[in-house]
């Protein structure tokens, strides 16, 4: 009974884990943005931003206070094109 005990809290260790990253799709949202402009994908103006779908793919802890996130976007025109990009960055609570 003891190690059945012992089994159950240790599987149930990893789920009860507090540190949670920061959640951080503001900046590379607006660099996405910014690329998809620049590189005369589509017209940031043109996007419609209440359809945009955020998911935050994969975080790592590299520090202290430091997440590596990789995001993936998926972005709506007026037209109803979409446009889908993966970010990597990094990014911290301050």
């Amino acid at each position: 009974m003891k190690k059945l005990f012992t089994i159950i809290l240790l599987s149930m260790l990893p789920a009860l884990s507090f540190a949670k990253a920061p959640d951080c799709h503001n900046w590379p949202m607006n660099m996405t943005k910014s690329w998809l402009k620049n590189a005369s994908i589509t017209d940031i103006y043109n996007l419609d931003e209440s359809r945009t779908k955020i998911t935050l793919l994969a975080s790592e802890k590299k520090e202290k206070d430091l997440y590596t996130q990789i995001y993936h976007f998926i972005f709506y025109d007026k037209k109803g094109n979409t446009y889908e990009v993966i970010t990597k960055s990094d990014s911290s609570y301050e």
